[in-house]
């Protein structure tokens, strides 16, 4: 007997789906394509005009800082800031723009329950990881790295030798590419573990700012060790360590790192390995649920 509801006169329709057989390009192109979104995602592009407001308004004063030195040591052959010494001016910039960048990337899928979604193809947690992690780094290196060639091409048009020049900027572009790889490192590591926007901003610039007074409170004890380590308190005086270590250039410390220089890369290297360690274990729990 026919159940009820049952139509004897009904048909199935082939209406012309097929398998895909075309090239799977695999886990290398999606993480590139999610490189490539997570940095436009990061700048605006594609998205409303109140996105893109903040980080360019951090682009153009950067990139204006830049034209302002440039035309400084054209005019007057005053160097207000070496190729590495923008990183270090720029640091506080650096640190709003990373709040806002971060939670671009990351907070965004978890609030909208994307996460499932991604990882229900052969994509692994640590390919996402890498792919954010990337475009955040490469999100801030640009940030510092475009106006500083703006500085080299200034100094360049106005008689200083290009080797020369070229030999300040390599090192320049690497002290920002470490900052790049710390800040994102951080950032993300917060971001990643919630899916408000506003606090994720504010945690990421708490953690910036309220190590700064660590470093006070250590650079004012009546013992030079102590204050020779007391940037290890703080992201932003730890790779200024770093980079008076590397450059032998001046230091934001009072006394400088003397011999803990060596103090100073062993703990910015385990800062980056342990935040992406951690984002790597907090998406692979997310990809398990």
């Amino acid at each position: 007997m026919p159940t009820p509801g049952f139509d004897a006169t009904a048909v199935i329709h082939d209406i012309g789906y097929q398998r895909y057989t075309g090239p799977r390009l695999g886990r290398v192109a999606m993480q590139r394509a999610l490189f490539v979104h997570g940095l436009r995602a990061v700048f605006g592009f594609g998205r409303s005009a109140k996105v893109k407001a903040f980080p360019w308004l951090v682009a153009g004063v950067m990139l204006l800082v830049a034209v302002i030195v440039a035309a400084a040591r054209s005019i007057t052959g005053t160097v207000l800031f070496t190729y590495v010494g923008y990183a270090d001016q720029m640091s506080l910039l650096i640190i709003f723009f990373a709040a806002i960048a971060a939670p671009q990337l990351v907070s965004g899928d978890l609030r909208a329950g994307v996460l499932p979604l991604y990882f229900s193809r052969p994509l692994r947690a640590a390919d996402y990881v890498i792919a954010k992690f990337a475009a955040m780094t490469a999100a801030i290196w640009l940030l510092l790295g475009v106006p500083q060639l703006i500085m080299f091409l200034g100094a360049v048009f106005t008689g200083s030798g290009v080797v020369g020049e070229l030999g300040d900027l390599l090192p320049g572009w690497a002290y920002s590419l470490l900052w790049a790889v710390t800040f994102a490192g951080i950032s993300l590591l917060i971001a990643s573990l919630t899916g408000k926007h506003a606090f994720a901003a504010g945690g990421i610039v708490a953690v910036f700012m309220m190590t700064v007074p660590v470093v006070g409170v250590l650079a004012s004890l009546p013992s030079t060790t102590a204050n020779a380590l007391s940037g290890l308190g703080s992201p932003n005086f730890l790779i200024a360590g770093v980079g008076e270590w590397l450059t032998g250039r001046g230091s934001q410390l009072d006394v400088g790192v003397g011999r803990f220089g060596p103090v100073y890369g062993i703990e910015a290297a385990c800062l980056i390995a342990v935040c992406l360690l951690l984002l790597l274990a907090r998406y692979r729990k997310v990809a398990s649920l």
